[in-house]
């Protein structure tokens, strides 16, 4: 999650937002890279009951490159354009591009993976764009 800062709150207002969105149940581990920021984040959700108590927060440098592993299109096409002149833009232009790739990989439903034909549909519909 893009964010202008680095710092506990904003970290436990991402682990927030996702444990509402995408858990119906507490996680028993949660991990990620060294950031200094986590493990702020997780007491303040502990102390505050969104998350339970047993909860582990591993820290680990290699076991979070899956989702490295992920972003790695979206750096391989922000690398080139040596940075953004404002936050917001940088917050739109990644959303798009993380957006496609969820097209791409076909976690629209209805789009299935590698189906460039309703990829195609979608893309001129949301758009308003004719091919």
């Amino acid at each position: 999650m893009l964010s202008a800062k680095h710092d506990g709150k904003a970290a436990a207002r991402f682990f927030g937002k996702v444990l509402k969105g995408q858990h119906t149940q507490t996680p028993r581990v949660i991990t990620v890279d060294k950031n200094a920021a986590y493990p702020v984040a997780i007491d303040t959700l502990k102390a505050d009951e969104t998350l339970a108590a047993e909860t582990e927060l591993r820290q680990s440098k290699y076991l979070n490159n899956v989702i490295e592993q992920d972003h790695r299109n979206t750096k391989r096409i922000v690398k080139p354009m040596m940075g953004f002149k404002s936050f917001n833009t940088a917050r739109r232009t990644l959303s798009g591009i993380e957006a496609m790739n969820m097209i791409k990989k076909g976690q629209v439903k209805g789009i299935g993976m590698g189906d460039s034909v309703s990829q195609a549909k979608f893309i001129e519909a949301i758009f308003e764009v004719s091919a």
